[in-house]
């Protein structure tokens, strides 16, 4: 970077700070067009670093989209704002990616238009969460509800069946009865683990690497013959947790994935950090992104979208809970849980915010 650019650079990034906060992807551009600042958000929706951009064209960025280009020379030369709508800009790498697009013009020292971007999947996807979040608890009311409901008779039903093989001489009748306590027991289990998922947490500074690695010891116990292999980031900082609910929590989708493998195929597990992330409304600069990636032959269809619910399961005899307790114990961490699947990949994406300690 020359010498001046250089100087550019960091009195930009000192006096647009500000924009670094924000959750939509802003870029500043001078009176040629060429980039002069791009905050954290525009560096992430477009995979790219501002020391790679700063003093370049903005079509390097953009490329030409329809009317972009005029829209801009308009706004240089009457002061008028542009909104763009479904912008189509290619990413570095050739993924396409849908966008709206603001142009305002502003007056600073060597700056004249602010571009704020705004993914129109990422809008969408932002509604439909806060819509599934909603259901989903809705969900978990209702069975935990019912749940309540259900641990009386159950107990009332074990203690007459205790009660009437004791009466019982024929030991083929008894065989009944041992059979509805048993299924009484198993019913009593799946009522307790419904109650139990809002328990307490007991936060405490760990290291995400040491959680994973009990979950990794624990599924290899338990599936010999499965390959876990890792991918860390080991630069991550600590972060402020309840150890035994994200082992639960882990452990519960890496058994799943095994389960789905039948114990013989490839499980990774993937750390990595990501910024500038909104999770239950609220913006961190900084974020834990961990992959559960199997190779197995992915979640069927027709429970896709279903696969967090409590009883929802695409296992036979599977109880449908691992996951809705994953989901809810990721949640008490203000994290978010999210899935994506397809025949040879499922990738089970967990973001937890990392605290900044002063």
């Amino acid at each position: 970077m020359p010498p001046t650019m250089h100087r550019f650079h960091h009195a930009a990034s000192g006096a647009f700070a500000g924009l670094d906060l924000l959750s939509s992807a802003v870029v500043l551009v001078d009176e040629h067009l060429l980039i002069r600042y791009i905050n954290p958000g525009a560096e992430n929706l477009f995979a790219i670093s501002q020391r790679k951009l700063v003093g370049m064209p903005l079509a390097r960025l953009l490329g030409d989209p329809t009317g972009l280009a005029a829209a801009l020379e308009r706004a240089l030369h009457t002061n008028w704002s542009y909104t763009g709508q479904d912008l189509t800009i290619a990413r570095s790498g050739g993924e396409a990616i849908h966008l709206d697009c603001t142009v305002s013009p502003i007056e600073a020292e060597g700056v004249r238009l602010l571009l704020e971007f705004r993914p129109i999947d990422a809008q969408l996807r932002v509604a439909r969460e806060e819509q599934l979040l909603q259901q989903q608890q809705a969900n978990r009311e209702l069975i935990r509800n019912l749940a309540h409901e259900i641990k009386n008779p159950l107990g009332g039903i074990r203690g007459s069946a205790q009660l009437l093989e004791r009466e019982l001489d024929d030991p083929q009748l008894r065989e009944y009865t041992e059979v509805i306590i048993a299924e009484a027991d198993r019913l009593q289990d799946l009522m307790n683990r419904l109650l139990s998922s809002h328990s307490m947490m007991r936060p405490a500074l760990l290291n995400i690497h040491d959680v994973l690695e009990r979950v990794r010891r624990l599924i290899l116990a338990e599936f010999p013959e499965l390959q876990v292999r890792r991918d860390y980031d080991t630069s991550l900082p600590e972060l402020t947790a309840d150890r035994e609910q994200l082992i639960q929590a882990i452990l519960n989708i890496a058994r799943n994935a095994a389960q789905a493998l039948k114990g013989a195929g490839e499980i990774r597990l993937r750390t990595r950090i990501a910024r500038q992330v909104t999770l239950a409304k609220r913006r961190y600069k900084l974020a834990l992104e961990l992959q559960v990636i199997d190779n197995g032959p992915g979640i069927p269809a027709e429970i896709r979208d279903t696969i967090f619910y409590p009883l929802v399961s695409g296992r036979d005899g599977g109880s449908g809970l691992g996951l809705s307790l994953a989901q809810t114990f990721v949640e008490q961490h203000q994290g978010m849980i999210e899935v994506d699947s397809r025949p040879g990949r499922t990738c089970f994406t967990i973001l937890l915010p990392i605290s900044e300690r002063v």
